[in-house]
């Protein structure tokens, strides 16, 4: 299989467990042992997946968002991680203002 393809379908499966987990953390009815089952089914599933190189900051950080779920449980914590996740997504479609520069009177 191509690289690109492997690329594509690793960052793809790990976008997808990151969205169910955040989802789920962020809900009223939170339950811990419901979450901790449900980061059981979805590790089993992004294990199928071959792991591959990622060298953009958005993508080593959502590995290491998907590898801290499966290790952690305190939702304080991994409520910080997804917010400073979802933080680092947004701030790559910033848009600079067009004329900074100049001055309006």
């Amino acid at each position: 299989m191509n690289d690109k393809i492997k690329r594509v379908k690793y960052l793809r499966g790990l976008e997808k467990f990151s969205k169910l987990i955040i989802r789920n953390l962020k809900r009223d009815d939170y339950d811990a042992s419901k979450f901790r089952a449900l980061v059981e089914k979805n590790t089993q599933i992004l294990a199928k997946i071959e792991p591959v190189y990622l060298d953009q900051p958005y993508s080593k950080s959502l590995c290491e968002f998907a590898n801290l779920v499966i290790s952690n449980d305190d939702k304080a914590m991994l409520l910080k991680a997804a917010n400073s996740l979802e933080k680092l997504k947004n701030s790559k479609t910033y848009k600079k203002d067009k004329h900074k520069g100049q001055i309006y009177e």
